[in-house]
């Protein structure tokens, strides 16, 4: 019978057959606060399971990606998002024989820190704080200091990497700019997250009334596919195909990469995307309403900070942090609610608000709207 304290070490044998550029789970760079190690699980499978059972993951589900409080089933949601990346991620991870606990842990931990209708709402942060914002600093934030009643998920090195430095800017895949993960895992979990919202986004696009198939680049359609699946399936393919260095023994140094030809199509799709659907959904009146609910709540806590929850007094010593993190925790609906009970909307937004939630069903919706 195989002893309780074999099964770990088992699995790290077993690591010891990944790529030589693999991060092996026994070799990681440990955590912030030394622990015993788990008898069962790997310090990866640890943190990965750390970051399923917390509060935060939780309220993804009712955070948005990119339609605001939709009332239909089938939108994308942060938590759906984030399944998507971490199933991508671990189907690459597998074949470039990378460790895919470590890609899957990062993967679902990658957005945790995200605020409340989506990026509206990170923006609006990030110009009213003074020392700024970003979900990715957030989410490291959150695992470090907000979790576990302040005493954070304390996970390792390479897994907090990964987490920090998902984030890119609008800047085209792998262009000037894009940042780069120290790990390969890190690596893969960043370009796992992109083909995942370029995928779901232009199927919620599609349902919203947004933009048609028929819309869609055609020189990008012809070279990845004309459905979901088929796209993410040449892009998952190309990468496997094409990151050289990593399944091979070859002297270069390891890179995750897409072949020009898939690259040159993907960055025309995710261009597509910000010109038809991205910037005109935050152009759009209610994106200036959920601005508008964000602003309302700050001003307010840090008008009234003895109203926050007492508990946010002990993550931070300066009062606007506090505020801070409690706005960015909050889901899409909390804040609407939150906004509401506090008087904090104006009468024909409040009516309108009421009638949203009250009015259609999700079948007649064909465009989702927030107010």
């Amino acid at each position: 019978m195989i002893g309780r304290l074999n099964i770990r070490q088992l699995t790290e044998q077993r690591e010891e057959s990944l790529s030589p550029h693999a991060v092996k789970s026994k070799y990681s760079r440990g955590r912030q606060k030394y622990e015993e190690p788990c008898s069962i699980r790997t310090a990866f499978q640890r943190d990965r399971d750390r970051i399923i059972h917390c509060k935060a993951f939780r309220r993804l589900k009712h955070k948005t990606q990119v339609f605001i409080a939709p009332l239909g089933d089938h939108y994308v949601t942060r938590l759906t998002h984030t399944l998507e990346v971490s199933q991508i991620a671990r189907t690459i991870s597998r074949a470039l024989n990378l460790n895919e606990d470590l890609a899957e842990a990062i993967a679902l931990g990658h957005d945790l820190g995200h605020t409340p209708f989506g990026h509206v709402g990170e923006e609006v942060l990030d110009e009213l704080y003074p020392k700024g914002f970003r979900h990715n600093e957030q989410s490291l934030r959150v695992v470090d200091t907000l979790e576990n009643n302040g005493q954070g998920l304390n996970l390792t090195w390479e897994v907090r990497d990964g987490i920090l430095n998902h984030s890119k800017t609008k800047v085209d895949i792998w262009g000037e700019g894009w940042g780069r993960v120290n790990t390969l895992e890190g690596e893969v979990v960043k370009i796992s997250d992109t083909i995942a919202y370029i995928n779901h986004d232009i199927d919620d696009a599609i349902r919203a009334g947004m933009i048609t198939e028929g819309d869609l680049p055609i020189a990008a359609i012809v070279k990845l596919g004309n459905t979901h699946s088929l796209r993410i399936n040449t892009m998952v393919y190309d990468i496997i195909e094409n990151s050289w260095g990593v399944r091979g023994e070859g002297k270069e140094k390891p890179k995750i990469t897409m072949s020009p030809q898939i690259l040159e199509a993907t960055n025309t799709l995710r261009q597509f995307l910000f010109a038809q659907v991205y910037n005109i959904r935050s152009a759009q009146e209610e994106s200036e309403r959920a601005r508008g609910v964000v602003r309302s709540l700050y001003k307010y806590f840090n008008e009234h900070i003895d109203k926050l929850p007492p508990e946010y007094s002990f993550y931070s010593d300066e009062p606007e942090r506090r505020v801070v993190d409690y706005i960015a925790g909050m889901t899409d609906q909390y804040a609407l609610r939150m906004a509401e009970e506090l008087s904090l909307l104006e009468g024909k937004s409040k009516q309108t608000i009421k009638k949203g939630r009250k009015g259609k069903t999700s079948s007649e919706v064909k465009s989702p709207r927030l107010f």
